[in-house]
């Protein structure tokens, strides 16, 4: 349909558009994932994005393990996966409980700008945006509440154990990478 006066854009399914977005939302946040590891040149970054992919891949492998069937989708077809946990869930929760971690209890990075807006926005922004993720599964039918929730606790529990994992010696790892790096980068410029 045409957007105007009295129109909806529809498109697959018969979907709104911002439906749509949310189908594929996973492509980006691993370019946003991407560009901040590339912009901040940070090994928490990287631990973040590695944590966030290990995070997927458990939740992956515990769909092979419980074989919950998805929902029916609207066109009465059924998808081929299994829907118990929702992966989506699980990535979108790690994400927002990590960057909620880091505001509250990690130093900025230098390469981040100083203040309390660096603090405060990634939390206000990132918690809606995780209901919507979330919630866009359910709505595009292609999981339970019952599996996004466990999603959800999947994601929360990993970003926890990853979070304390850094904050109790992984972080100096990084620190010592860090190091390293820009002694390669400046050989470099």
């Amino acid at each position: 349909m045409v957007a105007g006066r009295g129109y909806v854009v529809r498109g697959y399914e018969g979907q709104p558009w911002w439906l749509l977005i949310l189908r594929k939302i996973n492509i980006v946040i691993i370019g946003i994932t991407g560009a901040f590891v590339l912009y901040t040149r940070s090994s928490g970054a990287l631990y973040v994005s590695i944590g966030a992919t290990l995070c997927s891949l458990v939740v992956k492998a515990l769909k092979r393990v419980i074989r919950q069937p998805r929902p029916l989708l609207r066109s009465g077809k059924k998808k081929v996966t299994y829907g118990m946990p929702s992966t989506h869930s699980a990535s979108i929760a790690f994400f927002t409980t990590y960057i909620c971690l880091s505001c509250a209890y990690l130093p900025s990075h230098p390469s981040l700008p100083s203040g309390q807006a660096i603090r405060i926005l990634p939390p206000i922004l990132s918690l809606p945006c995780a209901v919507v993720i979330a919630g866009s599964r359910i709505w595009l039918g292609k999981h339970t509440l019952t599996q996004v929730a466990v999603g959800c606790g999947c994601g929360v529990i990993f970003a926890a154990t990853w979070f304390y994992l850094w904050t109790h010696g992984l972080n100096d790892y990084g620190r010592q990478l860090e190091d390293l790096l820009q002694q390669h980068t400046y050989m470099i410029r």
